[in-house]
């Protein structure tokens, strides 16, 4: 991962990069990858706190981005995201909110690290992993919006793996403990959790390598032992 983001960014000329830090672990490991490929001076983080980041979330990015000692800029997304859910009152009247209110702030997240971007040509490296590409959990144009998807390529439970041997070679908490430890959020709306949607990572993880990488039928995959209901969701979830 290191090798391939080292030498993607500089064999298309770019030398800077800039991440979007969630205080998540994806983000966290993007992060401490791009550090790793191209040294702290040519990694800069943005916080893009909503009304429903939790304070921990931006503490954490905080701590994140000193233990790396790579320069954080914070841009809350408040104001934009009001104004968008006033342009919008008259066409959502008489409709609940819903995903498309979550995915607003997305964008607005996605259009300040691509204005960022261009302003000062620095690579934006997205942080969703294959766990959620798969599944489609994640928000085009927000979330995905940039030019290098760093960990395109790896589950979820495959990040934390990643974060914690990471740590294991400094010696030290390099991604804090409160990151790996904490709940998987995309913070879009009050007390969300990915599994809100999503079976737990650690049970739709060995489905979608049953499903995608080892071509097994919904049939096979179930015979493996695992839930009926979960692998059904995990197929429709991958083939739509």
């Amino acid at each position: 991962l290191v090798l391939g983001t080292r030498d993607y960014i500089r064999k298309n000329g770019f030398e800077k990069v800039l991440i979007g830090l969630s205080g998540g672990i994806d983000s966290s490991l993007v992060a401490t990858i791009a550090v790793d490929a191209l040294s702290a001076a040519n990694v800069v983080g943005v916080a893009l706190p909503s009304r429903y980041s939790s304070p921990a979330s931006t503490s954490d990015a905080e701590l994140l981005a000193q233990n790396l000692n790579i320069r954080l800029m914070a841009i809350p997304i408040e104001k934009a995201f009001q104004t968008y859910l006033e342009m919008l009152a008259k066409s959502f009247e008489g409709t609940k909110p819903n995903v498309a209110e979550e995915n607003i702030q997305a964008r607005i997240r996605g259009n300040i690290l691509m204005a960022l971007s261009n302003k000062f040509s620095r690579l934006v490296l997205t942080t969703s992993n294959k766990s959620e590409t798969a599944t489609g959990y994640t928000t085009l144009y927000g979330d995905m919006a940039g030019g290098l998807a760093v960990i395109k390529d790896v589950p979820k439970t495959m990040v934390y793996e990643l974060a914690r041997y990471r740590n294991s070679i400094a010696g030290s908490e390099l991604i804090p403990a409160t990151i790996i430890e904490k709940m998987p959020s995309a913070e879009l709306r009050p007390g969300q959790q990915d599994t809100d949607s999503l079976p737990p990572y650690d049970v739709l993880d060995p489905v979608l390598t049953a499903y995608v990488e080892e071509d097994k039928s919904i049939e096979q995959i179930v015979a493996m032992g695992i839930d009926e209901d979960v692998v059904k969701q995990a197929a429709r979830l991958v083939d739509t």
